[in-house]
Parts: C-alpha cells; sequence; structure tokens
C-alpha cells in the first residue's frame, strides 16, 4: 500500500502540533517534520504554502489539508486515510 508524502510544520511545544503527530503516527504514517521557532524564513515558507499562519500545518502528496482540527476531522469523516494511503487504480 503507497503511503502519500505527509509534511507538517510545526512548533516544538505547540500543543495542536503534538496532538497531529499522535494521530498520524496511530495510523502508521511516515512524515518529514519542518520546525519552524525561531526560523522567519521557514514560517514564511509555510504561510506562502499554507496561506495560514498558525501552526501545525499539514500537506498530504504536497496538498495543504490544514492544522489538527482539520485532520482530525477528516479522520472522524472516514476520509483522512484516504488521503494518507491512496489506491493506484
Amino acid at each position: 500500500m503507497r503511503q502519500a508524502e505527509v509534511v507538517v510544520y510545526l512548533s516544538r511545544s505547540c500543543f495542536y502540533c503534538i496532538r497531529a503527530k499522535h494521530l498520524l503516527k496511530s495510523k502508521g504514517v511516515q512524515f518529514t517534520e519542518v520546525a519552524v521557532d525561531g526560523d522567519p524564513a521557514l514560517w514564511d515558507e509555510m504561510e506562502t504554502r499554507s496561506g495560514r499562519s498558525t501552526v501545525p500545518q499539514i500537506f498530504i502528496d504536497q496538498r495543504a489539508v490544514g492544522g489538527f482540527s482539520d485532520i482530525a476531522s477528516l479522520d472522524r469523516n472516514g476520509q483522512l486515510d484516504c488521503l494518507l494511503f491512496p489506491t493506484t487504480d
């Protein structure tokens, strides 16, 4: 089963960042962490890519899907797994 590329822009001390990481790990998802703490260039990159200025910002296969609340909602609706593990028909 193919796993989508997942990138999480985060701050190390952010509660919602920790929860987002926990949710992804609970699904067995490998992801790249981009810590934006104290790095204005990375923060700007995150804002440019996502259009948002809060952490975490999560990207699945280059698509901005939002923060923890957004992926938690996708998970409750049964849509997160489809994004994380797309079928190749």
